[in-house]
């Protein structure tokens, strides 16, 4: 008979709220040690407050939370520092100092909490960084990486006091497929490695089914689903049905219309071998794009694969060392700021953080375009506010500011403040980023629908495979500075290429068609 690992962090009946308003309603949950418990949920359930009740960072209003037996409630600040030194943390933005190199950021706890020589700390350092793969980084500044090295910077950083105890939150965030499975691979030797006991929230249930013993989904106040994930799967409550709902059922979303010959005649976007180049990396090397008018068009690569560099060359933020980039016809790539502003009233930017203005509520940030751009009174701006708000399903919280809003909500708003100018070519930075499963779905509808309702053109930069394939018209896949695959979503599940195979399949248990 197998006998049950003891607990290491207990919940119990645990209450606690906001201004009055309930988040946690008598939650429980045991953590077990030697063992990777996720806690998945939907934006705003409450994930990241329970990692801060586990580690101590905060108090519930009524029940216990136990760490290594001792209970959180009865212990000053001296007696719980004691017990987070057991314990490691990865935060979802890295939390990476940013005036010390990526060798100095990993060793940083071994330096400031123990006495061990340089020399032991160099060779532990040496060592974490070459389990991570962070060999040829050591020397540099965490605002030269990646997002995927920074959150594999974290990770070793966590590691360097060899912790019983390791908080991970939303590990695969912001990582492309090709990452978030290595990233997912790591996590999974950490466990057996270092026999850790993990607790990892996440949205992403591919990397989550991998990597859980047990899954814990947070619903309604408390955890409506506890155990190993096939039997997670079969639990009926809505939430958790939506996480395990696959791609293939929301197909039927995606926009199957194909343009006329006509309009595809004439590019609403088109980049012809362009080059950029920063400092000795070239970044770009002889990009061909076209993107056709009243189509989403997705441009998906992996991290630091330049997905960005080609948003800022298309709206005139960045120009080519070579190369042209025409918009609605016209070339941009030597125009100056004074002729590139017409150009720029024509485009809706949705950005990747949100970018909110934290004093002004939320209908006011989405009505600033409209005040400060276009010269509308905010009395003028309400009708199209209050509008916009309700076509992206959050005109209850149009009184709030973005720090009383959860991280779904001010991707939803900086989506309203991007449509509520009805421009012709929206562009979506990294739309699903940090999103729940629930949340991607919605977002990925909205683009759809609001290419329908708005009649516009866009372009989507992701790194979410799933997401782009579902609401893809075009799908322009960027490796090492070059298109390397440009079609409809059927041509590139199709092709025979290796590169666009490894990246579209990546993580998949099953057989590759």
């Amino acid at each position: 008979m197998t006998s049950i690992a003891p607990p290491v962090i207990t919940l119990e009946s645990v209450s606690i709220g906001f201004d009055g308003v309930p988040l946690f309603d008598n939650l429980n949950l045991t953590v077990r040690r030697g063992r990777t418990t996720v806690i998945a949920g939907r934006s705003g359930s409450g994930k990241s407050v329970l990692l801060r009740l586990m580690i101590g960072l905060m108090r519930p209003d009524l029940g216990r939370v136990t760490l290594f037996g001792q209970e959180t409630h009865a212990l000053g600040e001296l007696g719980l520092g004691r017990l987070r030194r057991r314990m490691g943390m990865v935060f979802q933005n890295y939390a990476l100092l940013d005036s010390i190199t990526v060798a100095d950021n990993v060793g940083f706890w071994l330096r400031e909490n123990t006495k061990i020589s340089e020399r032991k700390r160099n060779y532990r350092v040496a060592e974490l960084l070459a389990r991570f793969e962070l060999d040829d980084a050591a020397d540099k500044i965490p605002a030269e990486l990646s997002g995927g090295m920074r959150k594999r910077v974290s990770l070793a950083r966590a590691l360097s006091s060899e912790p019983e105890v390791l908080l991970v939150d939303e590990p695969t965030t912001g990582l492309d497929p090709i990452m978030t499975e290595r990233v997912t691979e790591m996590l999974l030797n950490v466990q057996r490695d270092f026999k850790t006991t993990l607790v990892v929230v996440s949205h992403d249930m591919l990397s989550a089914t991998r990597l859980a013993d047990e899954l814990a989904v947070l619903a309604d106040g408390g955890v409506v689903a506890c155990g190993p994930p096939r039997e997670v799967a079969e639990n009926d409550h809505p939430v958790v049905r939506s996480f395990f709902d696959t791609p293939e059922r929301r197909e039927a979303l995606r926009a199957t219309e194909e343009t006329s010959p006509e309009a595809r005649d004439e590019p609403v976007v088109e980049l012809s071998e362009v080059h950029r180049r920063f400092g000795s990396h070239e970044v770009l090397r002889g990009v061909n794009l076209k993107v056709f008018p009243k189509q989403i068009t997705v441009i998906i690569g992996g991290s630091g694969s330049g997905k960005s560099v080609i948003v800022k060359h298309i709206v005139g933020l960045l120009k080519p060392d070579r190369g042209e980039i025409r918009l609605f016809g016209e070339n941009i790539a030597n125009m100056g700021e004074r002729k590139l502003v017409p150009f720029r009233a024509r485009i809706g930017m949705l950005f990747q953080s949100a970018a909110l203005l934290d004093s002004l509520t939320v209908a006011e940030n989405v009505a600033f375009p409209l005040v400060a751009r276009m010269g509308l009174s905010p009395r003028e701006a309400t009708a199209r506010v209050l509008d916009v708000l309700e076509k992206v399903r959050i005109p209850e919280i149009a009184d709030r500011f973005p720090a009383e809003i959860s991280n779904g909500e001010r991707k939803r708003v900086g989506l309203a403040r991007a449509l509520v100018i009805e421009p012709e070519v929206i562009i979506y930075d990294e739309p699903t980023t940090g999103q729940d499963p629930v949340m991607t779905r919605m977002v990925d509808d909205m683009i759809v629908e609001t290419n329908e309702v708005f009649d516009v053109t866009s372009i989507v930069i992701s790194h979410d495979m799933p997401s782009a394939f579902r609401i893809g018209n075009e799908i322009a896949m960027l490796a090492e500075g070059r298109i390397i695959a440009h079609g409809p979503p059927e041509a590139l599940a199709a092709t025979s290429d290796e590169r666009v195979r490894e990246f579209i399949y990546a993580g998949k248990d099953s057989t590759r068609p």
